[in-house]
């Protein structure tokens, strides 16, 4: 028996990349929004992101004289998925990118700063916003905070979906100790993927059981939004697409030794194997070359080797390593000096010995030669073609090698739905009061990308999935036209 019961039009489940933008939606129809999320902050997954979305057309695009259009895109994006793209939303979602997410982030206070290439795309479209994916959420939970129609409740656990007379009409929850029955017209559910829970992960691809793997999403991405809708027959779609990483290293905090922790912002940074060889383009870190090019190694791990200048703005993509949105730098310096998992020496020789690699002379020749590129002014180092304009010598002690292994990152994969976010069963049919958006539906759709992503395909959808859903589910309960949105088609310009 519930506690209490509250009365709203829609409510929805999670408050992240997905849930946020879906609040913002049916305030602007009219529609009172009750958002739940399990933690303490909103933000989940894509507040630790590094934020960038995949954004067609923009002016910052044009002011590097670049010229793209969602045909372009359109094209790189269903030969980078392996062929099992849903190409409807992809087009849908592209066509959109300029106005609706771009243009929208930016009214919502986002500032979009800079962009970097990313393999697969014939031009950069990768843009980030100012601070990354903690920069971007915080702009919209601002947002949304303000608005008039929208209550946000953290330490909010979502329970069972409820029904009656065919139709989900609201959700059980739990808050302080206290059992809540929230009444709704709908419900939204955008709880994330399940990254978070390496037994799901392990699930769908057995393969990875000989490999160390690490979760690597939100602390709330557990798979949970997945079984709520999966009770109520909701069908799922491409769950073996996973993306993994490798940028990451054990978080030595976690009592499970499950958790991992990414890391960005080391320049110049070069990655060993254990026989002390290095064995890639450390500046290509993307799911389809990195990861594979580390799990051909014998063990499946690696060493990423840095100098005390290259560690200087390190930023951990963690909620523990931060003060708001600053890095906090005492945080980040007590990783360093207390993982097991990260050697610290005051000359590249002991450090080698200290992370066991088994030739010692390979690990210091390697260092060396890439030393040499250096001195012989060159732009590209010729072992494998890495860039050196944000590199720099191995110069400075104390020298620092962090191990890294695969983590399990991004659900590409998840519960299957129409153009309007409602999640459809197993006849394709949409159950009626149910809607889903962000990682739970793979982003968007349930296989957006495929078996591949561009990089921005997975946080740039989550937003934008989240408006249509948001838009859509208020529309049912009663409230606007649904989404409209303003396509980029340049030929009808």
């Amino acid at each position: 028996m519930a506690n209490s019961t509250l009365q709203t039009d829609v409510v929805i489940i999670g408050g992240g990349g997905a849930g946020i933008p879906a609040a913002i939606e049916a305030d602007k129809a009219g529609a009172k929004a009750i958002v739940l999320e399990a933690a303490a902050e909103c933000g989940g997954t894509a507040a630790i992101s590094g934020g960038g979305c995949c954004i067609v057309g923009t002016p910052l695009q044009k002011s590097q004289g670049i010229e793209d259009t969602p045909d372009l895109a359109f094209e790189d994006w269903v030969k980078w998925g392996g062929g099992a793209a849903d190409e409807i939303w992809a087009r849908f979602y592209l066509e959109h990118t300029l106005h609706d997410l771009y243009h929208w982030a930016e009214t919502c206070g986002a500032k979009w700063v800079d962009m970097k290439f990313q393999e697969g795309n014939r031009v950069l479209r990768w843009h980030r916003p100012d601070n990354n994916g903690l920069g971007l959420m915080t702009a919209l939970i601002k947002n949304a905070q303000a608005l008039p129609n929208v209550t946000i409740m953290t330490s909010t656990k979502a329970g069972k979906l409820l029904t009656q007379d065919g139709r989900v009409c609201g959700v059980t929850a739990t808050r302080n100790g206290e059992t809540l029955e929230i009444r709704s017209k709908v419900v939204l559910v955008a709880t994330g993927g399940f990254n978070s829970n390496l037994d799901m992960v392990l699930e769908h691809r057995p393969e990875f059981k000989k490999f160390k793997v690490m979760e690597g999403s939100g602390f709330g991405a557990k798979g949970e939004g997945h079984q709520m809708v999966k009770e109520l027959g909701g069908y799922f779609t491409h769950m073996d697409c996973i993306w993994f990483y490798v940028y990451a290293t054990p978080d030595y905090r976690d009592p499970q030794q499950r958790r991992g922790l990414v890391f960005r912002q080391v320049p110049g940074y070069i990655w060993f194997n254990q026989q002390g060889k290095r064995f890639h383009n450390e500046s290509v870190t993307g799911g389809a070359s990195a990861t594979p090019a580390l799990l051909r190694q014998n063990p499946p791990h690696a060493w990423a080797l840095a100098d005390t200048p290259m560690l200087a703005k390190i930023d951990v993509a963690d909620p523990y390593y931060r003060r708001g949105d600053v890095i906090d730098r005492s945080k980040v310096e007590e990783l360093l000096n207390n993982s097991p998992f990260i050697k610290k020496a005051d000359s590249l020789e002991e450090l080698g010995r200290k992370t066991g690699v088994e030739d010692i002379n390979n690990f210091l020749a390697e260092v060396e030669d890439y030393n040499k590129c250096f001195d012989a002014g060159l732009e590209k180092e010729p072992r494998f073609g890495k860039s050196l304009k944000t590199s720099k010598k191995f110069d400075t002690p104390p020298y620092y090698a962090i191990q890294i292994f695969p983590l399990a990152r991004k659900n590409f994969g998840g519960v299957k739905t129409d153009l309007h976010c409602r999640v459809l069963n197993k006849y394709f049919e949409p159950i009626p009061g149910l809607y889903a958006a962000g990682e739970v539906a793979g982003m968007a759709g349930g296989h957006i990308n495929g078996k591949a992503g561009l990089e921005g395909t997975m946080l740039g959808p989550s937003i934008f999935s989240g408006r249509v859903a948001g838009a859509w589910a208020a529309n049912e309960a009663g409230f606007g036209t649904g989404f409209i949105g303003n396509p980029n088609r340049p030929e009808l310009d």
